[in-house]
């Protein structure tokens, strides 16, 4: 192993596309050894994801279509970090509330997960809300497109944690969290990180 690491400079970049969610960029970047080597990825705004746990020991699930698999995945209340001059914390509170009509007076973080470092350089914060109530009936979120579609259960996080083991969920930050806080939670939740811990890199 080199005592020094490459530093890989940039040394041109070509958007593709721009959208809200996502730009498409195509970089030139010198490689080890003198080269360089063209890299398409894309830039994402970020999400959030919410492994909502309540005093029985279940956790809050939801089933939802995503159409570029085709078919519904299990998956954790999560969302996009777009909302401008929003905190993380406060991102996760509102999607746990606009999807599953859940507030939750203690929230932690649980684990940073870089879903596909290969292309693209999204990060998904993923935290851990407990003492959960319900959202009053006239403060509810309307859900719309594949939203209104969605299915919300409440399983034992052991029998989740079995469905990950056994392939039925396969969303990368629902599998980071379960597993996560299944390990928090046998742990006595000492590994925990404050809500507002800063982000890796």
């Amino acid at each position: 192993m080199s005592a020094v690491e490459h530093r890989y400079e940039l040394r041109s970049r070509q958007e593709r596309y721009a959208g809200r969610i996502f730009t498409v960029l195509s970089d030139e970047v010198t490689m080890p050894g003198g080269g360089t080597a063209g890299r398409d990825w894309v830039r994402h705004v970020g999400a959030v994801a919410v492994v909502a746990l309540d005093d029985a020991g279940q956790v809050v699930l939801v089933r939802q279509y995503r159409h570029p698999l085709g078919r519904h995945l299990w998956e954790l209340p999560a969302g996009l970090t777009d909302v401008e001059g929003e905190d993380l914390p406060a991102a996760a509170l509102r999607e746990l509330a606009e999807e599953v009509d859940l507030t939750a007076a203690t929230v932690d973080v649980l684990a940073d997960l870089n879903t596909s470092p290969g292309f693209s350089n999204e990060l998904v914060r993923i935290f851990l809300a407990r003492d959960l109530a319900e959202v009053p009936a006239e403060r509810r979120h309307q859900r719309y497109d594949e939203e209104a579609d969605m299915q919300v259960v409440r399983l034992d996080l052991d029998e989740a944690v079995s469905m990950v083991l056994a392939g039925e969920i396969t969303n990368a930050a629902c599998v980071a969290g379960l597993l996560a806080a299944a390990r928090a939670r046998d742990t006595g939740w000492s590994a925990l990180r404050r809500p507002d811990a800063p982000l890796p890199g």
